[in-house]
């Protein structure tokens, strides 16, 4: 069974930083692309940022270009997400979640995190 373990989040001050730490465990015999999502009280999710299958190409939301950074120790290792600057705005439970095929034959499919909550406070 794959599991994605999130930690990192915590509550910080406007201006602040954090770094969301998305560690992978069970079978896994390649991953694809690596996305962050997040999500605030009452709004829907919205994607964030994502690192690709070959942990190379990256890409931003706008509203976190510039102050986030998304990056794999390598493809089967552990995401992170960068966070600096952070703003009232960018208070919601963040999610990671990768593409994951656990046999050489079998298909990809998502594997998500629990989320890991962030709190920024003016």
């Amino acid at each position: 069974q794959v599991v994605l373990i999130e930690s990192g989040g915590g509550a910080v001050q406007a201006g602040g930083s954090l770094r969301l730490s998305c560690a992978t465990s069970g079978p896994i015999w390649s991953a694809g692309g690596l996305f962050w999502y997040r999500r605030a009280p009452g709004k829907e999710r919205e994607f964030g940022a994502s690192i690709d299958y070959k942990n190379q190409i990256t890409d931003y939301a706008e509203s976190v270009k510039g102050r986030f950074t998304v990056l794999r120790d390598d493809p089967l290792g552990t995401g992170y997400l960068n966070m600096y600057n952070l703003k009232t705005e960018d208070k919601a439970k963040y999610y990671c979640k990768q593409d994951i095929a656990t046999t050489g034959s079998g298909s990809y499919r998502e594997y998500w995190g629990q989320g890991t909550q962030v709190t920024v406070s003016s």
